[in-house]
């Protein structure tokens, strides 16, 4: 929970005695909320984000999502499907010079099962981990975390046991929507790198859009980017990890889909709008998807 900043300086103003009595007590309130601020780096790093990444804020919560998993400064966190970088940004500067991110992308295998790649993209991804670094490598500002990027299925040896927390945020879908004999393991190898590139008593933090209990399993197979709570769960035991927590952060009540819905009908994406401004606008009233915010850890190691 946020504490008003107001309210921590009439409780500091109270224990130094009476404003009637102290008038050094209101000069030095400024002094008093600089350090509840530096007190708190990632509200420090929130509130230095342009407006349109505070606008994200009210369906993504960064600062209760990042505390839920224990994400602190100083820490190795791997990212998974980093995209745009949104939560990149925030994490290479929270994370702080002390601090590194590890960013994963699909494996390569896994592209040409998308049915919009071209050529050109595939080529784009292939290149991706490279690029990645260099793209980024500002954005973490003067004092910002390092970083190193791979794609899973490929993670360097050197990386193993490196990481306090891997962090999903709606990675899981794609990948168990490809899961098959036919295509690849890529559910599996995913879960496999995240429990290897963490230390023992690791935190894995999972953010994913969920899929309402009265849906069929074959339509919660994450093709229309929905994925049920138990199944996650049920996958990532099953890869090593103990679930220890859940969280109601990411929820939103407010998506219902259809039995002919996707994902990304909903904001940011609102791909099945087709230039229908009403409709648009119907999707941005929703808000961004329902989702479910899953805590695991990587066993500690005996003896």
């Amino acid at each position: 929970m946020r504490i008003s900043l107001l309210l921590f300086t009439l409780f500091v103003l109270a224990a130094c005695g009476s404003p009637s009595t102290d008038t050094s007590s209101t000069a030095d309130a400024p002094e008093v909320e600089e350090q509840a601020v530096a007190s708190n780096p990632l509200q420090t790093v929130l509130d230095a984000q342009p407006d349109e990444v505070k606008a994200r804020y009210q369906y993504r919560h960064p600062e209760e999502t990042l505390e839920f998993f224990g994400i602190v400064p100083g820490m190795t966190v791997l990212e998974g499907l980093p995209g745009r970088g949104w939560y990149t940004k925030l994490l290479l500067q929270y994370l702080g010079p002390d601090g590194t991110v590890l960013a994963a992308n699909y494996n390569l295998e896994m592209y040409p099962l998308f049915s919009f790649f071209t050529d050109e993209m595939l080529e784009q991804q292939a290149a991706w981990a490279e690029n990645w670094q260099e793209s980024t490598a500002d954005w973490g500002g003067d004092n910002g975390a390092s970083s190193a990027a791979f794609h899973f299925g490929s993670m360097p040896e050197e990386l193993a046991g490196t990481a306090d927390a891997v962090f999903f945020p709606r990675v899981l879908h794609n990948a168990a929507r490809f899961q098959s004999e036919r295509e690849g393991d890529y559910l599996t190898e995913i879960l496999d790198d995240a429990y290897a590139v963490l230390k023992p008593g690791g935190v894995l933090g999972v953010v994913q859009h969920e899929a309402r209990e009265d849906k069929s399993d074959e339509w919660a197979n994450g093709s229309r980017g929905y994925l049920k709570k138990q199944f996650v769960i049920d996958r990532i035991v099953a890869a090593g990890f103990e679930f220890v927590a859940e969280s109601d952060i990411n929820e939103n009540p407010n998506d219902q889909p259809g039995d002919e819905d996707i994902v990304w009908r909903l904001p940011p994406s609102l791909s099945t709008s087709g230039g229908d401004e009403a409709l648009s606008d119907s999707y941005k009233a929703i808000g961004e998807s329902n989702r479910m915010t899953l805590k695991f850890v990587k066993p500690a190691e005996s003896g």
